[in-house]
């Protein structure tokens, strides 16, 4: 594997969009078809609503104050199950009862990208899975450090930092900063920190956006 075909992959997102969950089942996809690039995928914090307290709110009685419409909340849902079915996802709204707060998991994903190969990858897939297929409160501390477990971290090292505020701002400011970089929305993936592809956009698109990337750097055209 050449250096030209070694790309990162910044992914910014937050576990509590559906989206963005549709966004890493598609570039997985994307990247199954493209054997001959090394993407390295990094996980990136944004949080949808950095207002919700701590131990979260009750989520339909949310979901609706945001939709002001049973009938229009009841049809994202069921688009989104649609979508998801293509994907493998089996999304399950039905089940989640807490909107939580994000940032404790936005740290835990953090601190995932130190500890081994792919467990980064493992631990924002689990998380996904946690809350959207099993209505899991990703907000609750035990589930962070029982799913940072299966991921290969060690559980009482996630446990002790969560309980300070260890890379609480180092997570703020990295939002911050995608805010001030035009990112409105998730999920974006950043590809080797000079292109974007903003949203969850379908396998073939991403594929073509990654290949477009790689050949310019075959080129030498994106030096830094």
């Amino acid at each position: 594997m050449t250096e030209q075909n070694k790309l990162t992959i910044d992914v910014v997102s937050d576990v509590v969009c559906p989206w963005c969950f549709l966004g890493m089942k598609r570039l997985e996809n994307a990247l199954a078809t493209l054997p001959d690039i090394d993407a390295e995928v990094r996980w990136r914090p944004f949080q949808l609503d950095p207002t919700i307290p701590a131990e979260g709110k009750e989520r339909k009685a949310y979901m609706l104050s945001k939709f002001n419409d049973e009938a229009r909340l009841t049809q994202a849902h069921a688009n989104l199950v649609s979508l998801g079915a293509i994907e493998g996802i089996s999304f399950d709204f039905d089940a989640i009862t807490v909107a939580p707060n994000t940032l404790d998991a936005h740290r835990v994903i953090r601190w995932a990208a130190a500890s081994g190969s792919g467990v980064q990858d493992k631990l924002a897939r689990a998380l996904f899975s946690l809350y959207f297929e099993q209505g899991k409160n990703v907000g609750d501390r035990a589930v962070l450090i029982e799913a940072a477990r299966q991921a290969g971290m060690d559980a009482a090292v996630v446990e002790s930092l969560l309980a300070t505020d260890s890379d609480r701002d180092e997570v703020t400011n990295e939002i911050v900063t995608a805010s001030r970089m035009g990112i409105t929305g998730v999920p974006c993936f950043l590809l080797d920190g000079k292109y974007a592809v903003m949203g969850a956009q379908d396998t073939a698109t991403l594929v073509d956006a990654i290949r477009q990337v790689a050949a310019a750097k075959a080129r030498g055209e994106l030096a830094s």
